[in-house]
């Protein structure tokens, strides 16, 4: 019951479930699993499949992907205080990650599985169905941020053509 405590305390810190009941958040604790990682080590790896969303609780991680030429570069670094929330994307499709994340320090996790999440759901509409209006929300936001930062990168391109 102490794991379980943990858990829901940490669930709390996290501003995507201030909407949720105690009862809802004490439903989610029991589907979320605690896991730790050493720095340098990859949590998620980019191009593998995943069916699991990770809450970052303590620490720090890069988001990295990988170039063309298989380099890989630091899209964003990432902290608890920053309310860390990454693998989002496989609770609604179980496709290849689209990133790497790499710990920069020990860090501790919760995550749950797409199963799991999708049951909560079930058994709790309207507390799933504002998780994944939140979860989307978050999402478009990216989506946005992806957008311009292409709409930057092709008028730099196109300017380096015009001037040679």
């Amino acid at each position: 019951m102490g794991e379980q405590r943990s858990v829901l305390r940490n669930l709390k810190a996290f501003s995507i479930f201030r909407n949720l009941s105690e009862e809802d958040l004490l439903e989610l604790s029991k589907r979320m699993h605690e896991e730790h990682f050493g720095a340098g080590k990859y949590i998620i790896k980019e191009g593998t499949e995943g069916n699991t969303m990770y809450l970052l609780v303590n620490g720090v991680v890069d988001i990295m992907k990988t170039t063309v030429y298989g380099d890989q570069y630091v899209t964003a670094s990432v902290s608890a205080k920053d309310e860390g929330v990454f693998g989002e994307m496989a609770l609604i499709d179980q496709g290849r990650r689209s990133a790497s994340v790499l710990t920069k320090t020990d860090c501790d996790t919760l995550w749950i599985s797409k199963e799991d999440f999708q049951s909560f759901c079930r058994l709790y509409p309207t507390a799933g169905c504002e998780l994944l209006f939140i979860t989307s929300s978050n999402l478009v936001r990216k989506l946005r941020k992806e957008n311009e930062n292409l709409r930057l990168v092709y008028e730099a391109l196109i300017e380096e053509i015009e001037s040679c």
